[in-house]
């Protein structure tokens, strides 16, 4: 098939860790891929960020990046990219005129609207499959006055998802939302993110460590992630008598070695110093992709303490290099992690819990063996192969039914 995936501000091009460079750059990045070694052609479109970027970029074999011109361009925070949804969808018209995509896979609400804007106004219409990786109401839920979505996206948002001919969701929990968001059952199925098995395995190197025990953070510095809990356990089992354990912090902006300007980072090493524990907590900033099975494989423990989280790739990471996982129970975490089985689930937003979690698993060497093993085990079934099969599944039912002329590109069953 003639893929065309939009990925408005995650780029597949992009350096991880930084505030809005995470999960969906390596999740479309991956199933491009992925779907290309199937035989499909695809396509992927994000804002240009920088001036000097090439208009097309060859990702790999079967896979090319479009830059597309839409507002300026340089690095500007997702959150305030509404206004250059119409000159993407100008963009994503324009190049389709060349070569008609018989799918469009749009990622996050942003991108939905481009490329439904852009769908209408193709003939003929192609159908829009679309993945929210985050959803407004939850980030609301939880962030309330610090949420720095636009107002639109209150109302924006369900539309896209009412409107697109299909959604796929990445976890169960997903699912019950977008039902409460107006978006009909019979739209919905649900795809999980994947796991690069070629690279994350549990055979190889792992980086040294500075003490006994190791346990570690992986994600992009945002408050929400929960690292700020993970320093609250540090300090208590420190308390409790657990003196020889370092927390490593993996993520963030600026160098591998962590920058001073990004102001959580700030807040983190204050909040660690506070709580005397500045000396155990060790800042990575970002890691290279290659480099981060070998900084994996260093950890007991990888702990997962975000408020929420749409899917959550870096537990699959974790579990692929032999990692037990401690997890908070939300979103994806919940369907990936299996409480007493491949890792621990913990409340969302306790210190304590996780504390009492990481603190009974390093006293217990063979049941983290047992976790690891279990893990490595259920991390198969999340290969990427696996998910761009059960992707491609939906496309070509969805353009099936589009060809059928059962639903069409503005929504809806007819």
């Amino acid at each position: 098939m003639r893929i065309s995936m939009v990925s408005e501000h995650a780029s597949p091009l992009a350096a991880l860790g930084g505030v809005d460079a995470g999960g969906q750059n390596v999740h479309v990045a991956a199933l491009a891929k992925a779907l290309a070694r199937r035989g499909d052609e695809v396509t992927v479109y994000t804002r240009r960020d920088d001036p000097s970027l090439p208009t097309r970029v060859r990702l790999g074999l079967g896979v090319e990046v479009v830059h597309i011109t839409a507002g300026p361009a340089r690095a500007v925070p997702k959150d305030q990219l509404l206004p250059y949804m119409a000159a993407l969808a100008d963009g994503l018209h324009a190049d389709w005129a060349r070569s008609r995509p018989e799918i469009v896979h749009s990622h996050f609400w942003m991108s939905g609207v481009a490329a439904l804007i852009a769908a209408r106004r193709s003939t003929p219409v192609p159908p829009v499959v679309h993945t929210f990786h985050a959803l407004g109401a939850v980030k609301r839920r939880h962030q309330g006055a610090e949420d720095t979505s636009p107002a639109e996206r209150e109302w924006l948002e369900p539309r896209v998802g009412m409107q697109s001919d299909a959604i796929i969701a990445t976890c169960s929990d997903e699912t019950f939302e977008l039902k409460k968001m107006g978006v009909r059952a019979s739209a919905i199925s649900v795809v999980p993110c994947g796991v690069d098995l070629d690279l994350f395995g549990a055979i190889g190197p792992a980086e040294p460590r500075g003490r006994r025990h190791r346990i570690m953070t992986v994600g992009r510095l945002v408050p929400r992630k929960g690292v700020g809990l993970a320093i609250e356990a540090l300090a208590q089992l420190r308390a409790e008598g657990l003196h020889d354990v370092e927390l490593v912090i993996v993520g963030g902006a600026g160098d591998s070695n962590g920058s001073a300007e990004d102001p959580e980072l700030r807040r983190l090493i204050g909040f660690a110093r506070a709580l005397g524990v500045d000396d155990r907590v060790i800042i990575r900033g970002q890691v290279s992709r290659p480099d981060m099975p070998k900084v994996l494989r260093s950890a007991d423990i990888v702990v997962c303490a975000p408020w929420y989280e749409p899917f959550g790739i870096v537990p699959l990471e974790a579990m692929a290099c032999g990692v037990p996982v401690v997890a908070s129970t939300v979103g994806g975490l919940i369907d990936t992690v299996v409480d007493g089985v491949t890792g621990v689930h913990v409340p969302p937003r306790d210190p304590e819990a996780i504390a009492s979690a990481v603190g009974g698993l390093l006293s217990d060497e063979s049941r983290r063996r047992r976790l690891a093993e279990a893990g490595l085990k259920r991390v198969k079934r999340y290969s990427w192969d696996r998910i761009a099969s059960d992707t491609a599944r939906i496309y070509r039912t969805t353009a099936a039914r589009a060809a059928s002329g059962l639903i069409s590109a503005t929504g809806g069953s007819r």
